[in-house]
């Protein structure tokens, strides 16, 4: 899963330096990252495993994003409108998904902003999967 926290490096790098052929990113930002993406992996792994869903799906690009879909009860013809438009489907994931584990809309916007706080909580929490609100059509 993608974030916008995954774009931090590469904000340094548009920095000037005193050579600017050769941009320097601090160790710091990329253990950072790492330990983030490592966080978020295991919490979707978790989330797609309450939803009886592989949860080594978490792991695989794009597969990942195709059951993310299924587990917020969306049709899967909806991975063409990622390609197109991500973050508004985004958007609509975070709030589906909080919503199928008995979440408000609040949770969800919480989700969107900071995903690597609530989705640990969906994951690793006592939310339960209640199943998709809405038919799933292919």
């Amino acid at each position: 899963m993608i974030s916008l926290i995954h774009f931090l490096p590469f904000l340094f790098l548009a920095q000037e330096t005193e050579t600017p052929a050769v941009p320097q990113v601090s160790p710091v930002v990329w253990v950072i990252d790492a330990a983030i993406s490592l966080l978020m992996i295991a919490a979707m792994w978790r989330i797609f495993s309450k939803a009886n869903q592989p949860g080594w799906a978490a792991i695989i690009p794009i597969f990942n994003f195709i059951v993310w879909l299924k587990v917020a009860g969306r049709p899967l013809w909806w991975i063409v409108l990622l390609f197109i438009c991500f973050p508004i489907v985004y958007i609509i994931l975070c709030i589906d998904t909080a919503k199928v584990f008995g979440k408000g809309v609040g949770f969800g916007i919480g989700a969107i902003f900071l995903p690597f706080i609530f989705f640990p909580i969906l994951g690793f929490g006592s939310a339960t999967y209640q199943g998709s609100a809405q038919p799933i059509t292919a």
